[in-house]
């Protein structure tokens, strides 16, 4: 049974420890591990997803598989008028391919209709395979860009939408 339960700031160090184990997997063969590090230790902080927690509109809910932590989605909504931003979204290796990633993004679009947003955003690295997942589910392209992080280090995205 899938289950999504939301964030509290006791999960904290659980989304830490799966978005280090989940982005391994996934990026490794497309960024440096140094990149990889660095990335993590920016975006998953204590602190950074602490200030998350703190903001209404923004929510991270962990994704269980028989009440196994499977990953998470992280989502704020109202980030642009009537739009919802997919901030993160990631699995475990060993839950993929089990339709965990199709119902967190089924889950996520009942929940920005009862937000009042009429469309989701994301980005993807224009290397990874979830940008097919991110097709099968409605989202097209509607852009790229190259955003700079810091330490000569660069996102190099597509950035994608689904119109409710």
């Amino acid at each position: 049974m899938i289950t999504f339960k939301e964030a509290e700031n006791n999960d904290i160090q659980l989304i830490r420890t799966l978005a280090e184990r989940s982005w391994k997997k996934a990026y490794l063969d497309i960024i440096s591990l140094e990149q990889v590090e660095y990335m993590l230790n920016k975006m998953y902080s204590t602190v950074e997803i602490a200030s998350h927690l703190q903001n209404p509109n923004y929510f991270y809910f962990i994704v269980n598989e028989n009440s196994t932590p499977a990953g998470f989605i992280g989502y704020e909504n109202h980030y642009e008028p009537k739009t919802t931003k997919l901030h993160r979204i990631y699995l475990l290796e060993e839950f993929k391919g089990k339709g965990l990633g199709k119902k967190a993004i089924d889950f996520l679009k009942g929940k920005v209709s009862t937000a009042g947003d009429k469309q989701i955003i994301l980005n993807v690295n224009k290397n990874n395979s979830a940008k097919e997942i991110y097709e099968s589910q409605g989202f097209t392209v509607y852009n790229e860009d190259i955003f700079d992080i810091g330490k000569g280090y660069v996102m190099d995205d597509y950035l994608m939408k689904f119109e409710l």
